[in-house]
C-alpha cells in the first residue's frame, strides 16, 4: 500500500527557511503527479507546488519565486524548499500523489505537518 510521511515542519523567524520531506513507500515518485498542499488558518487547502511525470512544474502565486518542489529518485522523496517564510505560511502541509500516471488526480495523502512562522 501506498505511504506518504512528511517531515521538517517546525517553528521558524518570518524571513527563515525549511525544508519539507516527504518520503514515499509502495510508490514511485518520479511515477506520476504529486504535489505538496496547506491549510492555513481561515482558508481551505490549497495546492501549495506540485511536479507531474513529465517534471512540469507549477505553483501557487502566493509561493512562487519562494518555494521550489523537487524530486529525488535516490531517495524517493518529494521535497518542498521554502525560503522567505511569512505569517501566512503558517499552516498544516500534505504531501499528496496521484495513482494515475498522466492524470494530477490525488488520492494518496500524507498525515501532514506543521510549519509555524511568528516573531
Amino acid at each position: 500500500q501506498v505511504q506518504l510521511v512528511e517531515s521538517g515542519g517546525d517553528s521558524v523567524q518570518p524571513g527563515g527557511s525549511l525544508t519539507l520531506v516527504c518520503t514515499a513507500s509502495g510508490y514511485t515518485v518520479n511515477r506520476s503527479c504529486m504535489a505538496w498542499f496547506r491549510r492555513t488558518p481561515g482558508k481551505e487547502r490549497e495546492a501549495v507546488a506540485g511536479i507531474d511525470h513529465n517534471g512540469k512544474i507549477t505553483y501557487a502565486q502566493s509561493v512562487r519565486g519562494r518555494f521550489t518542489i523537487s524530486r529525488d529518485n535516490s531517495t524517493n522523496t518529494l521535497n518542498l524548499q521554502m525560503n522567505n517564510l511569512q505569517p501566512e505560511d503558517t499552516g498544516t502541509y500534505y504531501c499528496a500523489a496521484s495513482p494515475y500516471v498522466t492524470e494530477c488526480r490525488f488520492q494518496h495523502w500524507g498525515q501532514g505537518i506543521q510549519v509555524t512562522v511568528s516573531s
